[in-house]
C-alpha cells in the first residue's frame, strides 16, 4: 500500500491558520487512509492509502473541516528520496538548506524568468517539482522564496532539510 506524505502549507505558523494535529489525523483517518500520523505542528502528515489520492479532495475535506483553506502538496516515499538524492547543495550546513516543495512543474518559461542574482547570497536550484534553496541567512530573513511563488505563479510549501529528511525516513517504515 503506497505511503504518502500531506505537506500543508502555512498552517501553525505564527498563531495562524490554527490546525490541530489530533484533528488533523484524525479527518485523514475519516477518509479512509490508515497508518495517519503528523510530524511537527506545521503539516506533515503521513499516511497509507488503498486508493489513489488527489491532494484536492484533501484540501476539500480540510476546508469542509477547518473553515480554511489549506493547499496541499503530496509526495510519495520513493519521490522524497528521490528530493534527497538530487540535492545539489550537499556541500552546504544542512541547517540553511531547503526545499521547496511545489504543487506542479514549473514551465521553463517561469524558471528562467527569476533573477536568482538579486537576492545573493542565497541560491536556488529547481529540480522537476521541487526548487531548493540555500539561505545563507536564514529562512526568516530572505526574500527569496516569496518571489519564488509570486514568479512561479504555483502554490510552494517549504521544509528546511532536516524535517525533509525526517519525514523520508518515516513515510518508509
Amino acid at each position: 500500500m503506497p505511503r504518502y506524505v500531506a505537506l500543508l502549507r502555512g498552517v501553525n505558523v505564527g498563531g495562524k491558520r490554527t490546525v490541530p494535529m489530533s484533528e488533523l489525523r484524525r479527518l485523514f483517518e475519516s477518509l479512509g487512509h490508515s497508518d495517519v500520523s503528523t510530524f511537527i505542528q506545521s503539516g506533515n502528515v503521513l499516511f497509507a492509502s488503498r486508493t489513489q489520492v488527489a491532494p484536492a479532495d484533501l484540501e476539500t475535506a480540510m476546508a469542509d473541516r477547518f473553515a480554511i483553506v489549506i493547499p496541499v502538496v503530496l509526495r510519495t516515499h520513493r519521490e522524497l528520496e528521490a528530493v534527497l538524492g538530487r540535492n545539489p547543495f550537499g556541500h552546504v550546513n544542512a541547517s540553511k538548506l531547503h526545499v521547496g516543495f511545489m504543487a506542479a512543474k514549473p514551465s521553463a518559461a517561469a524558471v528562467a524568468g527569476i533573477d536568482a542574482a538579486s537576492f545573493h547570497p542565497d541560491r536556488l536550484a529547481t529540480r522537476d517539482r521541487e526548487v531548493y534553496l540555500h539561505l545563507p541567512n536564514g529562512m526568516g530573513r530572505s526574500k527569496l522564496p516569496a518571489h519564488l511563488e509570486r514568479q512561479l505563479k504555483i502554490p510552494v510549501t517549504f521544509r528546511n532539510w532536516n524535517t525533509v529528511t525526517k519525514l523520508c525516513e518515516l513515510s518508509g517504515s
